[in-house]
């Protein structure tokens, strides 16, 4: 008789967010299917739970996904877990959901913390409808491409960012969308959890100055329906209307107001970007 697969959420900052169920299953299945063994060893560790564990994640995912699937078919049960928060979710656990299923493997939720439901709960954007749409690429073309086609999306929009491609991120989302508003939110439910609500803008401006830490999820607002009709800038074109005004004879600080008026974006972020341009 086949075994079963339980998909089980852990803690994606605060261990003591994990539930006791999930703890009980943990201590009940056969072996524990990791993305990394010594992040969930540590998490073992901690509550005092020996249970063998196999690798799985998205280097061996082909390989490792028939083994484990054999095994919970021969019998045995399994818990799929990933670093922090619910498996397959942005995650190769989705591959091996899909194998057992396909198997005809039952498989069973063990619901934990989310960060992506976390961190819109706690932004104040809104939340009745909302996309995600996980990390974008590192290939720089297919994150433009991919900003590119929710241009003109109005519900709200969640990606997850790591520190160091934060800044060139947001530079890709202003250019795509304007000076649109964000929600940057990190380290979810860690001793320096951040919630700051600013526009693409003041966010870039913010992190050429600090650095950021922590791993981020960025919470950004869709395409207001009244501006459906309206022509979108980049700063870049804005920079640009400014300039025409002053060959039009205005001094600089008065075409960066005037083209602000058209574009939307602040003065001083249209003044920064001619200074750029000089």
């Amino acid at each position: 008789m086949s075994g079963t697969l339980y998909v089980v959420g852990t803690p994606i900052g605060n261990l003591n967010d994990f539930s006791p169920r999930a703890l009980e299953t943990l201590e009940s299945v056969d072996f524990i299917a990791a993305e990394d063994t010594r992040v969930t060893l540590k998490l073992l560790n901690r509550f005092e739970v020996k249970k063998p564990l196999i690798s799985y994640h998205e280097h061996n995912r082909f390989e490792k996904g028939n083994v484990i699937v054999d095994r919970i078919l021969a019998g045995e049960n399994c818990a799929l877990v990933t670093d922090a928060g619910m498996p397959a979710i942005s995650d190769p656990g989705e591959e091996l959901v899909l194998q057992c299923h396909l198997a005809g493997v039952p498989v069973v939720s063990v619901p934990g913390p989310s960060a992506l439901i976390t961190a819109l709960a706690i932004s104040g954007m809104p939340s009745g409808r909302f996309t995600f749409e996980g990390f974008l690429s590192m290939n720089k073309k297919s994150r433009k491409d991919h900003l590119e086609e929710l241009k003109n999306e109005r519900r709200t929009m969640i990606f997850y960012e790591a520190p160091h491609k934060l800044l060139a991120t947001l530079k890709d989302m202003q250019a795509a969308f304007g000076n649109r508003e964000i929600a940057l939110i990190r380290e979810l439910t860690k001793i320096h959890e951040e919630v700051l609500r600013t526009t693409l803008c003041d966010a870039i401006a913010r992190y050429e100055i600090t650095p950021p830490k922590g791993e981020f999820v960025l919470i950004l607002r869709g395409k207001d329906t009244a501006d459906c009709d309206k022509v979108q800038y980049t700063i870049e074109q804005a920079a640009a209307i400014a300039e025409e005004f002053m060959n039009q004879g205005e001094a600089p600080t008065k075409a960066a107001k005037a083209a602000a008026e058209v574009t939307g974006f602040k003065k001083n972020d249209i003044y920064t970007q001619l200074t750029k341009n000089k």
